[in-house]
């Protein structure tokens, strides 16, 4: 027989609307759900992925039928954020590269070349800047397409611009 799971009334409390019971539940098991958000998921995204798993668990406790304990079905939530994250990442990835080829297939006559130097870029910053500055999306739209914050694209889009207009200089220079 299965001793009792100490982290069940919890739950159950934080089921019903207690913030205390979900906080103390959040400050039980979360080493154990970041140390698999860590292992899972991208570099420097942990807390993102942390956060989207107890959301989602928050907003599912009704549907825990306690054929597992808590802590596993909490897992089980984060192996599932985890694995979204990384599905999304790739289709993000799909749709960046596919735009880049369409902008960088046929250039106009004067542009010949620029590929060369869009293909320099870290993929980060090149997707950045490509979605902002040659598709033409906002920032905002740009950080939900890529997954992450507004802030992060707006300095991958300014070290891209350093980064072009640095290559395009050692260019002319030689």
């Amino acid at each position: 027989m299965r001793s009792p799971d100490p982290l069940l009334s919890l739950l159950e409390a934080a089921g019903e609307g207690d913030d205390r019971a979900s906080r103390e539940l959040v400050r039980r098991t979360q080493p154990v759900i970041w140390r698999l958000c860590t292992s899972l998921g991208s570099p420097g995204e942990e807390d993102d992925l942390v956060q989207e798993t107890y959301l989602r668990a928050l907003r599912s406790i009704p549907s825990y039928r306690g054929e597992a304990p808590v802590q596993a079905w909490l897992l089980a939530i984060a192996r599932h954020v985890c694995a979204d994250h990384v599905r999304r990442r790739v289709r993000q990835r799909r749709l960046v590269d596919r735009i880049t080829r369409q902008i960088t297939s046929d250039p106009p006559p004067s542009a010949y070349g620029v590929e060369h130097f869009f293909d320099a870029l870290h993929p980060d910053r090149r997707d950045a800047f490509v979605l902002t500055q040659v598709v033409g999306l906002s920032y905002d739209e740009a950080a939900d397409v890529v997954g992450c914050p507004i802030g992060t694209i707006r300095s991958r889009v300014a070290r891209a611009r350093a980064d072009l207009l640095e290559a395009v200089r050692a260019a002319e220079a030689v």
